[in-house]
């Protein structure tokens, strides 16, 4: 086929290779692509668990304590409550996204530290210190 730019050999046209990744995807090579696409999504969503770990080693465990128990310095001369306790547990998505965001007491905001993803990040993170 002739390229109508450079007046050269191209291989394909352009519908010629829309109707080969048609193929591609409609045969085993669609099964590949699928696989892959749901693999990514995957690894994906295990880096996104595991960055939410890393926020809250990062920005509140000086105070809540690596297991939420808030057993530091900082957090027993705060008195703070277990994030694993009734209390903080009973406390919907919604309502630990506002503190987290808002701040509450002597905690700071994260509003401007931390995107609306890395704060509900810290939500399910929390919520998973169930006793």
């Amino acid at each position: 086929m002739v390229n109508q730019a450079g007046g050269g050999q191209t291989g394909l046209s352009k519908g010629g290779q829309l109707q080969k990744d048609r193929r591609f995807l409609r045969g085993r090579g669609g099964q590949r692509f699928s696989a892959l696409i749901l693999l990514t999504l995957l690894l994906s969503l295990l880096a996104f668990a595991d960055g939410a770990s890393e926020t809250y080693k990062a920005r509140c465990s000086a105070c809540h304590g690596v297991t939420g128990a808030g057993d530091t310095m900082i957090g027993k001369n705060l008195k703070l409550r277990s994030l694993a306790s009734t209390g903080v547990q009973s406390q919907s998505d919604e309502e630990l996204f506002v503190i987290i965001t808002r701040g509450k007491g002597k905690m700071p905001a994260f509003d401007k530290k931390l995107s609306q993803d890395q704060i509900h990040g810290l939500v399910r993170h929390i919520h998973s210190l169930k006793k």
